[in-house]
């Protein structure tokens, strides 16, 4: 590979890390891990950077051999089986607090406006930044930055909406439940 190559991918990798490790993290679920996919996918991106010709993407490419090298380390592992003379406790998460608030944040969603809904979207589900997401939205990133805010503040006040009504619910509830202990 010539210098200037070399230069050239040294310069992607300083500026596109973050995104590129953001990518690995929704990949595997260790950050460890995530740090060995990103390095051993740039390594092998690394011996092939000059066959890319169109290099806006290499984000792409990468993100492919990050998937392909996966792929590999899951079909390389071993499953190794320990006997043992007692089971292990089975511990089985309950994740049905986390469904829950997943499904309300959706719901309350619905009350932004298209553009809003982008914005928060862009911005922190998929982690883009201000400059990214006002690049993908064709908006300035002051623009951005204003529907994020009004947006983030319209959520909160639905949340906090939500939350009365749910109270007001309890004690209506609970006041019934008074009355019919008493009768």
């Amino acid at each position: 590979m010539a210098h200037g190559e070399v230069l050239e991918f040294e310069e992607y990798v300083r500026t596109r890390q973050d995104a590129l490790l953001r990518s690995a993290r929704r990949l595997v679920p260790d950050p460890v891990d995530a740090q060995d996919l990103l390095q051993t996918a740039l390594a092998r991106t690394y011996g092939r950077w000059d066959g890319i010709a169109d290099k806006r993407l290499a984000d792409a490419y990468l993100r492919r051999v990050m998937i392909n090298t996966r792929t590999e380390w899951w079909r390389a592992r071993r499953l190794e089986e320990v006997p043992t003379e007692q089971l292990p406790d089975a511990c089985i998460d309950d994740s049905t607090e986390q469904h829950a608030d997943r499904a309300l944040l959706m719901d309350i969603m619905k009350v932004l406006a298209p553009k809003q809904r982008s914005v928060v979207v862009l911005r922190h589900w998929e982690q883009m930044s201000t400059e990214e997401t006002a690049a993908a939205l064709g908006m300035s990133a002051g623009t951005v930055k204003s529907t994020l805010h009004r947006a983030l503040a319209r959520l909160r006040e639905e949340l906090e909406s939500r939350d009365h009504e749910e109270r007001a619910v309890r004690v209506l509830e609970a006041s019934k439940e008074q009355e019919r202990c008493a009768a």
